[in-house]
């Protein structure tokens, strides 16, 4: 018997919601979980549009200030421990440099590409996960349905690299290959912080894991910021603050909830599979607010993206998912 990516074995004798306690979804989590499914698909607009006026790194700093910020009042309505044992400290460490290293990649190689591309490549990390549990920590085994969402998403990033080139008139960003890259690589090692903190949640607390791995990347980006970033800082616009507001406390913050709620109700598999609409949404926005081209290649890229993230989370009679789709699963923030 085989399970979705992320997945625990399943016990083959009773149906997902008798063996766990999970109940369907109703109306209201349907509805719950393709808002936040939407607003995951406008974090790459936003992270542009406050890029225009602030350089990458910083703006990473200002977004995890705001999601630390939420946190630290989440873990006390939540009654999650605001302070950390001996043997948290370490783990928390790595799951900070783990998200200062993954953001700073979006950061940086989404202001050298578009919001379009931004959306689909970093949804690459899908590959890397499931290669993991599939043929290292062998805590899955993919089925037939499993390997198709995964080529199709890999020839998705594939169609998306090769349509890559100079802007089209009205369009405020130009993808470029090294931005390309760059968002390949933050995809790649978002799969690392997906895997790493399916394990983090066993010893540290998941909102007490998003808070302090919040702080230790907030402080590394306000510390290296000024060291690697020479760009002019610009006047910070009002669609800027909004696009942080954004980023910041509905994203990061916002999200976490609303998807640690619907994890108390229903599986992770349940809840992940609406995320094959985040880079469809991340498109849509891209070339609504920031003039993107709609090519063949960006309008398929980003339909295979979606299908394939589809496929791979999509049950099918399996048992549920652990973390599903995203670190938002365990619950913990994609952060990209």
């Amino acid at each position: 018997m085989t399970a979705p990516v992320s997945a625990a074995p399943p016990l083959p004798a009773e149906p997902e919601t008798a063996r766990s306690g999970h109940q369907p979804m109703g109306a209201s989590s349907v509805s719950l979980a393709i808002l936040t499914t939407v607003f995951w698909g406008g974090t790459a607009v936003s992270n542009q549009f406050v890029m225009d006026v602030l350089p990458p790194l910083f703006v990473g700093g200002l977004r995890f200030a705001l999601a630390a910020l939420f946190m630290f009042f989440w873990c006390l309505l939540d009654g999650s421990p605001l302070g950390l044992k001996r043997n948290q400290w370490w783990p928390v460490w790595i799951m900070g440099v783990l998200l200062y290293l993954q953001i700073g990649t979006f950061n940086i190689g989404a202001d050298r590409s578009s919001t379009s591309h931004a959306s689909i490549l970093v949804n690459s990390y899908i590959f890397w996960v499931a290669v993991w549990e599939h043929f290292i920590s062998r805590t899955i085994q993919l089925v037939g349905r499993q390997w198709i969402g995964l080529v199709l998403a890999a020839l998705g990033c594939g169609w998306v690299f090769l349509e890559t080139g100079p802007s089209q008139a009205g369009s405020y960003d130009e993808p470029t290959v090294i931005g390309d890259l760059i968002l390949a690589l933050s995809g790649f090692i978002l799969a690392i912080k997906i895997v790493y903190t399916k394990e983090c949640v066993r010893v540290v607390p998941p909102g007490t894991l998003i808070l302090w791995h919040d702080i230790v990347g907030t402080l590394l980006f306000f510390i290296t910021c000024p060291l690697l970033e020479t760009q002019k800082w610009g006047r910070m616009t009002p669609e800027a603050w909004w696009a942080l507001l954004y980023s910041g406390l509905i994203v990061s913050g916002f999200c976490f909830g609303a998807n640690a709620m619907l994890l108390r109700k229903h599986g992770a598999s349940q809840v992940s599979v609406f995320s094959f609409g985040t880079p469809i949404v991340g498109v849509a926005l891209g070339v609504w607010l920031r003039g993107d081209h709609l090519s063949i290649g960006l309008l398929g890229g980003g339909i295979l993206v979606a299908i394939g993230i589809y496929l791979v989370n999509k049950t099918g009679g399996a048992g549920p998912s652990q973390h599903g789709n995203s670190p938002e699963c365990v619950p913990a923030e994609t952060g990209s």
